[in-house]
């Protein structure tokens, strides 16, 4: 009987290993990747990739537990939240008002310490912001962000020149 205790949990424990999540990266359009459009300073991009590109972008570095269910399957559903919410790997794709929404919520996000996830530094200690690190990101995120994203494209010289005409016609 005790046998059959140990067993039960066990053969489940094997069988879920046959249900697999899609764990294969997308290609990368280097043309939409962030590094090519924003033109980060190294510092701040060293930071990004350790803290960030694991679960933003289509750069993905699974580790072995991950290919270990169940964890495989919560690992893979972090992954796909974090590419939904913001994805360096196709940010070129995003307009400039897109971008500066995405880098401001991102200065937020580690300003509040809610990223990176402590799940994630908890098996990722290189992920770990320290306050120097986290004050580079969120300089730069925050220089880049709200008004100060896009600055030079075209959609933004036009959004300029529109606010700029309104707050002529107001004097």
């Amino acid at each position: 009987m005790k046998k059959i205790f140990w067993l039960a949990p066990l053969g489940a424990l094997l069988a879920i290993q046959l249900i697999r999540p899609d764990m294969t990266n997308p290609p990368v359009d280097q043309a939409q990747d962030f590094r090519q459009v924003m033109q980060v300073p190294a510092e701040a991009q060293t930071i990004l990739e350790a803290a960030c590109y694991d679960c933003h972008s289509n750069e993905t570095r699974h580790p072995w537990y991950s290919q270990v269910a169940p964890v495989s399957w919560w690992v893979a559903d972090h992954i796909n939240e974090g590419r939904e919410a913001l994805n360096f790997s196709t940010f070129g794709a995003l307009n400039a008002e897109d971008r500066a929404e995405a880098l401001e919520e991102s200065a937020e996000k580690v300003q509040e310490g809610e990223m990176p996830l402590n799940s994630y530094t908890w098996m990722h200690p290189e992920a770990k912001l320290t306050a120097e690190q986290r004050d580079v990101l969120i300089k730069w995120l925050n220089a880049n962000g709200g008004e100060g994203a896009g600055a030079g494209t075209p959609e933004a010289d036009t959004k300029a020149a529109t606010e700029d005409n309104r707050h002529d016609d107001d004097d």
